[in-house]
């Protein structure tokens, strides 16, 4: 995987996360051969200091859909997704090298992730699966379940509630097979790929297979084997990575309370399957330990300007390959294996094609360190910041929020604190066409899409609303002092079309009239639209011009802005719908009032074609 195919995100992964499986030699399966020196009393000591660090990120289903309603937590912090499936805890104590963020939500098995903490937001996307039944079995008799790909899990009838206490009655089995061939592994495994050995010493993972095994008795109760009870497991090996894996292997469990995974017992290959037996249930886990540092990246471009919402890979010919977004200051960071001479990478998105940016040979690295990487310019990459301010439909900034910025198929969110929003992503030469979506995070209101072609190398949005109980409305600021919003007796129509006996050029016309809600304020505008195509970038229409294409605008606010002179205003007609679909124009530019005092625009209109 080189690219962000299938992210919502941001989206988003800050912590590096192994996901590629490829090794030349097969380090020693007990670990006793590796250097064990200054391991700590517990295993805590590795994280380092206590530090405050803010996290927003995004949680879906495993078709990428947003969920509603998951319970996130970091530490003692707790915060519940959005509409979106988004959440955002600022100041959450977290530790220099290590933080842990769990997600639950009825329905889906318990889900986490793991990650070293970056300096700026820290965004994590969380993939859930759901709590799907691979089978029945009941207490007191000996059984198998057999999944559709091959994974098993057999019990010997022995089952305990939390409270320690023997379970009699049905039994409800939940398993997930993780394959590392899959793409999307990465976002459904918990934690991230970090471990305790049985010696207590930190470890990075290379998988080859994970199963999560979860069990519920009658009353949807967590269950788990009775103490003294095993289980044996099987968990298939892709075709892919036959010629390649060892015969016998460690095996590693998720511990849900502290995050990371911890190594008991071992797995031998029998056929296409790794076999071990295990005494308790979690997610389980095949896997090479490596020596580990954490790594941060810096990226900048030519111009030391930091970029942002770029895939980086760093791959290892022993121990494969990790990745992670970079975050708003530049920065990713995670965990490489040490002393391992490594190949960094820099890709663009999928809309642009697998692009790779940068290639380099880094590394080794036996401390924790940090780099700096300058990604060259590319003709067919092209750099932009989308920048503007967020409101409440009152027209007070919004205090905790964020905006989402699509792109293709991928969405970069900005949190937002006092109104502001910048993001910077990258992109392609021949697609010019994005959306904003606001959403008031403490009042639940939300903007509706809006779409905006990029103005190079910086696009001013301008001012967008939370106001989405309103299914139409018009905003506009001048001299960036008051934003001014219309939503109620708006009339849309056009004219011309398809008029071979006119010959008519289409028209359309905005009418806001003065009304409840919009008080004494007014606007029309009139936009005389190309015939073959109506959307598109116009200036200001000139009515002494034959067949001239552009758009005026006029108001009636008091005092009314008179415009005479020099009027630079460009106007992007993103949507022209159907009549009782949207049309969407966005405007920013200047002009010159009745006295020759120069003025700036800017302005949203998001109305419902009536003709």
């Amino acid at each position: 995987m080189k690219s962000a195919k299938n992210l919502l995100s941001l989206i988003l992964c800050c912590a590096l996360i192994i996901f590629s499986c490829q090794q030349d030699d097969t380090p020693s399966q007990n670990n006793n051969d590796d250097p064990q020196e200054n391991i700590p009393d517990t295993f805590s000591e590795y994280f380092g200091n206590e530090i405050s660090r803010d996290f927003l990120g995004n949680v879906i289903d495993n078709n990428n859909n947003p969920i509603e309603g998951v319970t996130i937590s970091i530490g003692d912090d707790i915060a519940t997704t959005d509409s979106n499936g988004v959440f955002i805890i600022n100041e959450a104590n977290v530790n220099e090298r290590f933080g842990y963020i769990k997600a639950e939500k009825a329905g889906y098995i318990h889900a986490s992730r793991s990650v070293v903490p970056s300096n700026g937001t820290n965004k994590v996307t969380i993939m859930m699966l759901e709590e799907t039944v691979a089978g029945s079995v009941n207490s007191g008799s000996s059984s198998t379940i057999t999944t559709d790909d091959g994974s098993s899990v057999s019990f010997d009838g022995n089952f305990i509630k939390e409270d320690g206490t023997t379970y009699s009655g049905s039994v409800d089995v939940i398993v997930h097979h993780l394959d590392p061939t899959d793409d999307d592994m990465e976002l459904q495994m918990p934690g991230m790929l970090y471990a305790q050995n049985e010696d207590g010493a930190e470890r990075m993972l290379q998988t080859y297979g994970m199963l999560a095994v979860e069990l519920r008795g009658s009353g949807g109760e967590d269950l788990n084997l009775a103490e003294g009870s095993t289980s044996e497991i099987q968990i298939p090996v892709d075709d892919s990575l036959l010629g390649i894996v060892p015969a016998t292997i460690p095996l590693w469990y998720f511990d849900e309370v502290t995050g990371y995974w911890k190594e008991e017992g071992l797995a031998t290959l029998q056929g296409n399957m790794y076999v071990g037996t295990v005494t308790h249930f979690s997610f389980w886990n095949c896997d090479i330990p490596a020596e580990a540092i954490t790594l941060c990246v810096n990226a900048t471009d030519e111009n030391n300007n930091p970029l942002n919402n770029l895939l980086v890979t760093i791959t290892s010919g022993t121990f494969g390959t990790t990745s992670g977004y970079i975050n708003d200051n530049g920065e990713v960071c995670g965990y490489v294996p040490s002393n391992e001479s490594l190949i960094l990478e820099v890709f663009g998105y999928d809309i642009c094609g697998d692009v790779s940016l940068l290639n380099q040979n880094i590394g080794p690295f036996n401390e924790d360190s940090a780099i700096t990487i300058v990604v060259p310019d590319n003709t067919d990459i092209i750099q932009e910041t989308v920048t503007g301010t967020f409101n409440t439909c009152s027209g007070d900034a919004v205090t905790e929020g964020y905006v989402q910025v699509t792109y293709g198929n991928q969405t970069f969110i900005d949190e937002v604190s006092n109104g502001a929003f910048e993001i910077n992503l990258l992109r392609c030469s021949n697609d010019t066409m994005f959306s904003v979506k606001g959403s008031d995070y403490s009042n639940f209101q939300t903007t509706n899409d809006i779409n905006f072609t990029f103005t190079t190398p910086a696009t001013n949005v301008g001012t967008i609303s939370a106001c989405n109980s309103i299914s139409e409305y018009i905003q506009y600021t001048i001299d960036g002092v008051e934003t001014v919003t219309l939503f109620d007796y708006i009339s849309t129509w056009i004219t011309g079309l398809d008029d071979p006996i006119l010959n008519e050029l289409p028209v359309l016309n905005i009418f806001a009239e003065p009304g409840t809600a919009n008080g004494d304020d007014c606007l029309f505008l009139y936009a005389v639209l190309e015939e073959s195509n109506l959307e598109g970038t116009y200036d200001n229409w000139d009515s002494s011009i034959a067949n001239d294409t552009g758009i005026d605008i006029s108001f009636c606010q008091e005092p009314e802005p008179c415009f005479e002179g020099e009027i630079n205003i460009i106007f992007n007609v993103t949507q022209i719908g159907g009549i009782g679909e949207y049309i969407d124009i966005n405007f920013n530019g200047s002009f010159d009032d009745c006295e020759n005092v120069p003025h700036t625009i800017n302005g949203v209109i998001h109305v419902l074609r009536d003709q």
